[in-house]
């Protein structure tokens, strides 16, 4: 503790005075970029990752990088976060940022060792539904193979998880908003991101970069049948 108080004043004496504009700016409102949901893991930085400044990226952290999904049944932070930054402060992108060597995710792979953590197995539950693809996926691999499938495949559910609100759902017809899966390996500073066209995982530097439904026969598309599988997010 002593040391994140020492940090505080090296910040105030080192850092706030010779930012001294950008920090009256931020007094004015924000206006983030994104809004970036990832894990609430120790050694992920998500603005050292996207070389960000305060005020840029709109920040959602929690066990997993998980959304709760619509129909589960009460407030969550997750809906309420979104909620804002899509509605409120308009952000015109949201990315879900899994992560190598996640805690969470090899949690939901043995949830039988989680008998001494009865909340994190609940909060898991959110994720369970991908383990059936994964087993089938994984078979004949190592575990350290079987956790990158599991956490790809949680950034996926994710996404759909974010998709199953109203209000996302119609951002992304009305073309402003589009969503983004991405994997962050830690160790290598790669960034790996779903790439809708080739309907996997690639560098980041080689993804498609998603588009925005913008026209209105995209908007009609998308609200007549995004429940049959129609994605126009990517």
């Amino acid at each position: 503790m002593t040391r994140i108080i020492k940090g505080v004043f090296d910040f105030q004496k080192n850092v706030h005075g010779t930012r001294e504009q950008l920090f009256k700016n931020l007094g004015a409102g924000q206006r983030p970029m994104a809004l970036f949901i990832t894990c609430s893991d120790s050694r992920i930085s998500p603005d050292m990752l996207t070389q960000t400044q305060p005020g840029e990226l709109f920040i959602l952290r929690n066990a997993g990088n998980i959304v709760s999904p619509c129909s589960c049944g009460h407030a969550s932070a997750e809906a309420a976060t979104m909620e804002y930054a899509i509605k409120q402060l308009k952000v015109r992108d949201v990315i879900i940022c899994g992560h190598a060597k996640c805690g969470a995710v090899h949690g939901l792979l043995n949830m039988d060792h989680l008998t001494t953590l009865p909340e994190v197995k609940k909060w898991l539950q959110f994720s369970v539904p991908i383990l059936e693809k994964v087993r089938k996926d994984t078979v004949g691999m190592t575990p350290d193979e079987a956790l990158q499938v599991a956490i790809e495949q949680n950034v996926l559910h994710q996404l759909e998880n974010a998709k199953s609100y109203d209000f996302v759902r119609e951002a992304i017809a009305k073309g402003e908003l589009r969503l983004h899966g991405w994997v962050y390996h830690f160790e290598t500073g790669t960034v790996v991101a779903f790439d809708q066209q080739k309907n996997r995982f690639v560098s980041l530097n080689e993804a498609t970069k998603p588009k925005f439904a913008a026209t209105p026969e995209d908007v009609d598309a998308y609200m007549k049948s995004h429940q049959s599988g129609l994605d126009l997010t990517i």
